[in-house]
């Protein structure tokens, strides 16, 4: 297998608790999602990974009725469940995505598949120029197995490729950037409540039709200053800033 994507999951968010199972015009996030990255014609797999939790017990039975692998693993380490989970396939290379952003568009994963170089170790937006919510990762499964056994900062365990971000001196790093230009002010996650209220308000908009891609969400809510507006008042990567303040080695 060439290209597994990992979509990391979970119930226990503080600030939204069990958002990936929010309704999202008929279906929940996590599933409206899944069916949008399946889309991809690059991909061979997708898979989500998620905790040992008992709260987590309605993402393993939501994954399973639609047909997909579900993987349950460490809830404080995701580095592990990464690697745990794609070590179960051991693929060429390991695509991650999260599974807070329904409104994630699998054509730039199939762009960014084809801009792949061949002596990358890690592709991604370094420059973060796509909207949050439009993340995507690829990285080697070799450099994946090597994060897992070198990383000892709790913030490179938690935040899975941060391991590789530390260390440009040895990968090999490639930067994905926006076609449309700098989107990164362009907040289209879902953390919190007014997150789940654009996201909803996009879909709303564009129904019956789920196959909307990043152009029309962008001129729909250029359009819709109201709507844009909803969430602007939070900030970007705002979990990876409260890691890095609270860092620490770790066995």
């Amino acid at each position: 297998m060439k290209f597994l994507v990992i979509i990391q999951a979970r119930c226990g968010s503080t600030r939204l608790p069990s958002k990936v199972l929010k309704n999202v015009e008929g279906k929940t996030a996590l599933e409206q999602m899944l069916g949008r990255v399946s889309k991809s014609s690059k991909i061979d797999e997708v898979m989500v990974a998620t905790t040992i939790n008992p709260e987590d017990l309605p993402i393993v039975n939501l994954v399973s009725s639609l047909g997909y692998r579900v993987f349950i693993g460490s809830s404080s380490d995701v580095l592990d469940r990464y690697y745990q989970a794609a070590k179960l396939i051991k693929p060429e290379y390991v695509i991650r995505l999260t599974a807070d952003c329904p409104l994630f568009d699998w054509r730039l994963l199939d762009e960014a598949i084809d801009e792949l170089e061949d002596d990358s170790d890690d592709l991604c937006s370094y420059t973060e120029t796509f909207p949050d919510g439009e993340d995507l990762e690829i990285i080697k499964f070799t450099v994946l197995e090597e994060m897992w056994k070198y990383a000892h900062l709790a913030s490179e365990r938690e935040h899975v490729t941060l391991y590789v971000k530390n260390h440009p001196e040895i990968y090999k790093l490639q930067n994905y950037e926006c076609k449309l230009g700098n989107l990164k002010n362009e907040r289209w996650t879902l953390d919190e409540p007014e997150d789940l209220e654009l996201i909803r308000a996009v879909y709303r908009h564009f129904a019956p039709r789920t196959d909307f891609s990043m152009e029309e969400i962008y001129e729909f809510l250029q359009s819709h200053p109201e709507i844009r507006g909803i969430n602007q008042k939070y900030i970007r990567n705002e979990g990876l800033l409260k890691s890095l303040a609270e860092d620490r080695i770790v066995e």
